[in-house]
């Protein structure tokens, strides 16, 4: 097992107050990346990546020698989904396209994190384009299983201890699932909440950028830096949570709904309200127009790439390119459409079952076994469609493998389903395995 996350909460703090230096911590995790990653294979290589780091933690530490200054995320190191453009770096996007011809401008994303004072480690492996031809990243729970996709190499970077905090996307399940196949804390905002200039899109209309830490306290850190209008929530007393019912619920595993079970079971216990709701009845429709809406998407936003470079697609990616341009103008319209009614009958929905958050499985059931499927994003679907926020935290385990409670909150909620997870979190932390 290769799994040993690093909170980025104390870090920022030891960094900031100067209790350790940005020079040391990266020196100590180009050693456990020496040590981990010919095994968990998180990262594209990257020449003198180690002497570059400490070249740039050097400047930066002498740039806020002074402590009281010092930004958010002073030195931390962080892992970038190789689908993000960062200047100095080509984009490869997991693809054989050449990578000169998709290589833009930096993203706003990673230039926030830089501006707090954020280095970057390295480009994270993903999937091709961000669908589903996997690359050879692992779980580091158990190298024999997938870390999920298509955000697999930054959620096993995370959970690898490579990195304390990684950037994702998520289109349908990118960040919560592997997150939750991982071990680890995934967080998808509100859509818009995070701009996706400077990213390799995939379908923009549901594109979200995401993030992989440790715990809940990293997420709230990173999203205060990279959302648009972040106002620290304190909400009054602890959420009234609903677990979601149904034909939707009913799409995951035994596994699945087991460990949502047992995580209601100990928040019940840690003195929260649960209630069942019912919801998603017409979870098929919601598929099937999520589904066009981002094949139609993807194969415009592809058109002139694909036209050029055809032959380097994988198959099964030039498969939904194909499957896009069967999408009419009125279904496309349509579907566009459906992803805003979903949401608010979300947030109709919750207000009347009289609920704060809404939990269910963060994937169908733990991690399969190799590496050649990252593992089906079904659970997480309804949630990106609608653009509501999403956030997963561990919650027991599954034939040795973590499983994920997923956490929704209506939309434009972020700070507040932020600042209810930590203790959600602690609640569930101790559900062991479960019976499936």
């Amino acid at each position: 097992m290769h799994s040993d996350p690093q909170p980025l909460a104390p870090l920022v703090r030891s960094l900031r107050a100067g209790d350790r230096r940005p020079t040391a911590l990266v020196d100590d995790l180009c050693d456990r990346l020496d040590a981990v990653d010919d095994d968990v294979s998180a990262f594209l290589p990257e020449v003198g990546r180690r002497d570059r780091l400490v070249r740039e933690a050097t400047a930066l530490d002498a740039r806020h020698d002074d402590a009281a200054r010092r930004p958010a995320l002073f030195g931390v190191p962080v892992g970038v989904k190789d689908i993000f453009h960062v200047d100095g770096y080509l984009t490869e996007a997991g693809a054989s396209v050449p990578p000169a011809a998709i290589t833009g401008a930096e993203s706003t994303a990673f230039a926030r994190l830089r501006d707090a004072g954020a280095l970057h480690f390295g480009k994270a492996r993903t999937t091709e384009f961000a669908y589903f031809d996997p690359p050879s990243t692992r779980n580091p729970n158990d190298l024999g299983h997938t870390p999920g996709g298509s955000s697999s190499g930054s959620a096993a970077a995370v959970a690898a201890g490579i990195c304390p905090l990684a950037l994702g996307s998520q289109t349908i399940g990118s960040v919560i699932r592997p997150a939750a196949f991982c071990g680890v804390v995934g967080f998808k905002p509100s859509y818009g909440r995070i701009p996706l200039d400077g990213v390799v899109p995939f379908a923009p209309s549901v594109d979200h950028v995401g993030t992989f830490t440790a715990d809940v306290a990293g997420a709230v850190r990173a999203a205060a830096v990279l959302c648009d209008g972040w106002v620290p929530a304190d909400p009054d007393g602890p959420p009234v949570l609903g677990v979601v019912e149904g034909p939707y619920a009913e799409q995951a595993t035994d596994a699945g709904r087991a460990g949502v079970a047992a995580g209601a079971d100990a928040l019940e216990r840690a003195g929260y309200e649960v209630r069942r709701v019912s919801m998603l009845d017409d979870i098929d429709d919601v598929n099937e127009s999520h589904e066009a809406l981002a094949a139609a998407e993807f194969a415009l936003t592809h058109a002139e790439w694909y036209a050029e470079y055809g032959d380097d697609y994988a198959p099964e990616t030039a498969a939904l390119i194909e499957e896009g341009h069967d999408v009419g103008v009125d279904e496309l319209a349509a579907a566009r459409a459906a992803r805003l009614d979903l949401r608010e009958r979300i947030g109709e929905r919750a207000r009347e079952a009289g609920v704060d958050l809404l939990c269910s499985p963060a994937a169908p059931g733990p991690a399969p076994e190799g590496i050649d499927d990252t593992g089906d994003p079904i659970m997480n679907l309804p949630w990106t469609n609608a653009g509501v926020p999403a956030l997963t935290v561990p919650c027991g385990r599954a034939d040795g493998l973590p499983l994920g409670l997923q956490l929704v909150a209506p939309f434009g909620d972020d700070e507040a389903l932020l600042a209810w997870g930590a203790d959600i979190a602690a609640a569930v932390a101790d559900v062991g395995a479960v019976d499936a």
